[in-house]
């Protein structure tokens, strides 16, 4: 790979690249409207929200909606750079595959 970029393991699943992609295009999203998006059970992606918060790539805020709980995630600064980065990886892969084709 000639690129500067490289993979992230944290988004070696399609699960979580795909919970990051969701999330990069808000601010920030309801715990059910990722789950219903990603088609996850909520135990999936409360695991996979785990990995990517101990990473500092999510931030996890939890409230209420009346008197309902509610959990909203975000991306965080370094979690946006880090998916960029990523994506930017997969291109350089992708460009190059071209390139030898």
């Amino acid at each position: 790979m000639t690129g500067e970029h490289s993979l992230d393991d944290a988004f070696r699943t399609a699960n979580r690249l795909r919970m990051a992609a969701f999330l990069s295009g808000c601010d920030e999203a309801e715990f059910r409207a990722v789950q219903e998006y990603c088609g996850l059970s909520a135990s999936n992606l409360s695991k996979n929200v785990s990995a990517l918060d101990e990473l500092g790539y999510l931030a996890v805020r939890k409230g209420h909606v009346g008197k309902v709980p509610r959990t909203w995630l975000a991306l965080t600064d370094q979690g946006r750079k880090a998916l960029l980065g990523h994506l930017a990886a997969l291109q350089d892969i992708a460009d190059s595959a071209a390139r030898h084709a």
